[in-house]
């Protein structure tokens, strides 16, 4: 096949069961639904309740507007694959869905750097904790979050903008990623993958070594305190934080591990293994967060009443 200015590609579905996609959609449909409304009842309870407008509550809400922003970006299209076998997508639009796949998870692994950060204050200088972590401080965090990401990841389209693509059009997951794309074009893609990866390894790989050094410097300081009891209840103070960035990370680098050294896998892996990466985290962190801040809890429940009409 010749190359062309402005190619298309193709999606792709999970191979064997095409006959069986409206099916398959179920559960995808379900989890974003779940997705939405669990994201959307945390940003509405936390904008409800005065007693949640603390820092560590906004960037929670950042991430469930970011987790909202990711899963809207990918999973209609992945849905118009499934219920409509609309499989092609344009250049222009996959490498905008591409960015914004790419900025998003940057941006959501530094509001969880961030987190970390909020908690190792609160934790081992709790005194100062209400001085340097301000509503205004956290606001400047998101700002920058948001700088990092775009500036970042903007590169990625640009450098892929002007190679031509020819031969095989067919992606590997069900959404546009960068590799995955630059993978199909027939040009050097040198400079693309070198940008790729160390934006990766400066972006995610930073942020996910300074949680890790973060939960060292936490846990010297926990195993300080005399009584094993006043030490659960300390640490138990990060768990829901621990839970949503394991969430986050795990799928990532199992994505990552698959796209590099999976080669000889079976292609459902790669479409099941991207849905996951899109899902999971828009999907647990709601819970974990509903399930450990009562406050959370009775603010939803009340306006789930509301809404429900009950006094």
């Amino acid at each position: 096949n010749s190359s062309d200015l402005s190619p298309s590609f193709l999606l792709a579905s999970i191979p064997g069961l095409e006959a069986a996609q409206s099916w398959v959609s179920v559960p995808l449909c379900s989890a974003y639904a779940l997705a939405v409304a669990g994201n959307g009842a945390v940003l509405l309870a936390v904008r409800a309740e005065p007693g949640l407008h603390l820092p560590m509550y906004l960037f929670l809400c950042m991430l469930a507007a970011i987790d909202l922003a990711l899963a809207t970006a990918t999973v209609p299209r992945i849905l118009c694959l499934y219920w409509f076998g609309s499989r092609e997508i344009g250049f222009a639009a996959c490498l905008l869905q591409m960015f914004l796949i790419h900025a998003l998870s940057a941006i959501e692994s530094t509001v969880l750097l961030a987190m970390a950060v909020d908690r190792y204050v609160a934790i081992c200088h709790p005194l100062r904790h209400a001085a340097i972590l301000t509503n205004g401080a956290a606001a400047k965090v998101g700002l920058l979050a948001a700088a990092r990401g775009v500036l970042f990841f903007l590169p990625l389209p640009l450098l892929l903008l002007p190679l031509p693509f020819c031969g095989s059009r067919v992606l590997s997951h069900s959404f546009c990623l960068h590799q995955d794309v630059m993978n199909l074009a027939c040009a050097n893609t040198t400079p693309s993958v070198v940008y790729g990866l160390a934006a990766i390894l400066l972006v995610m790989g930073l942020d996910a070594v300074l949680i890790c050094l973060s939960y060292v410097l936490i846990l010297k300081a926990v195993l300080r305190l005399a009584a094993w009891r006043e030490r659960l209840k300390v640490f138990g103070t990060c768990i829901a934080h621990i839970c949503v960035v394991l969430a986050f990370y795990v799928p990532l680098i199992g994505l990552s591990v698959v796209h590099r050294f999976g080669k000889d896998l079976a292609p459902p892996v790669h479409v099941v293994m991207g849905n996951v990466y899109i899902l999971v985290p828009a999907v647990l962190n709601p819970i974990i967060y509903g399930v450990r801040t009562k406050q959370i809890q009775r603010r939803i429940l009340s306006l789930f009443r509301l809404t429900a009409g009950t006094p």
